[in-house]
């Protein structure tokens, strides 16, 4: 393997987890992700999960029992914890979210809202179960959402196909949207993505962007990809992540992970 040593540079790592660092085929991280990671850890690297998942479902996922992370930029870059203390936040105003309560309830289709530390579905159909599945998650139980919704919401996924999401999204003032499967979308702030979580990470321990390193696979890691200095997409990845990426590693499933940090010398062969 063809090494391009970074390995005086790269300060910090943030992973995306669902098909970056967790596998959804053998429902795991990888044994070499693992090892790699306690030896970026023991040689001072700090390593950040940084993911599309709340709090609450990047510990359902059970990543945390293969490794402790330095920190987590959680829900698309809407927040960032360290320590356990949330150092950035950035929710969606209430009256988008109001708007996406009313669409879900005239056209009547699965609305997941996302809190810090909880998520909150308002019905159960085939395509909420067809999402789910796709990578191993459970969905939360049903609840009648109020016309107004009075709590914090940080992100939004709407169980819908490409029809239905060009016919919402140019309502949604403000807001992007990005497709992890046929019949679900997340919805965020246009102005919110994984790099602004990053760069409040990065103000935190007065790192530049040179001295970080990512690494996604899908539409939601394009930013954070773009915006540090060293990036990877995995080789299972898309094809719009593997463009704005500085390196494209092997699958996840033949030690993409693992690979990725061979390749810049931050472990060794």
């Amino acid at each position: 393997m063809q090494i391009d040593d970074r390995s005086d540079k790269i300060k910090i790592v943030f992973t995306d987890i669902d098909g970056t660092l967790f596998s959804h085929k053998t429902n795991m991280v990888p044994p070499s992700a693992i090892m790699a990671i306690h030896e970026l850890q023991k040689k001072g690297i700090k390593v950040f999960l940084c993911s599309g998942r709340n709090y609450y479902l990047i510990r359902k996922s059970g990543v945390m029992n293969y490794f402790k992370p330095d920190g987590l930029v959680t829900m698309n870059g809407s927040n960032a914890i360290i320590d356990n203390n949330i150092i950035y936040r950035y929710p969606i105003p209430a009256e988008i979210v109001d708007k996406m309560v009313m669409f879900a309830k005239k056209l009547k289709f699965g609305l997941t809202l996302i809190e810090e530390n909880e998520g909150h579905i308002n019905l159960i159909d085939d395509r909420v179960i067809h999402a789910h599945e796709q990578f191993g998650t459970r969905f939360p139980q049903p609840r009648t959402y109020p016309d107004h919704y009075d709590r914090t919401v940080y992100q939004m996924i709407a169980f819908i196909d490409q029809w239905e999401e060009d016919l919402i999204a140019p309502q949604l003032t403000g807001c992007k949207t990005a497709r992890w499967d046929d019949y679900a979308v997340d919805i965020m702030l246009k102005d919110s993505d994984k790099s602004k979580g990053i760069m409040s990470v990065l103000n935190y321990f007065g790192y530049k962007p040179e001295e970080a390193m990512c690494l996604g696979d899908a539409a939601n890691d394009i930013e954070m990809l773009s915006y540090c200095g060293t990036s990877v997409a995995m080789g299972n990845g898309s094809d719009e992540a593997k463009k704005a990426a500085t390196y494209v590693t092997t699958d996840i499933d033949n030690d993409g992970w693992a690979n990725a940090m061979k390749h810049f010398g931050l472990i060794k062969e």
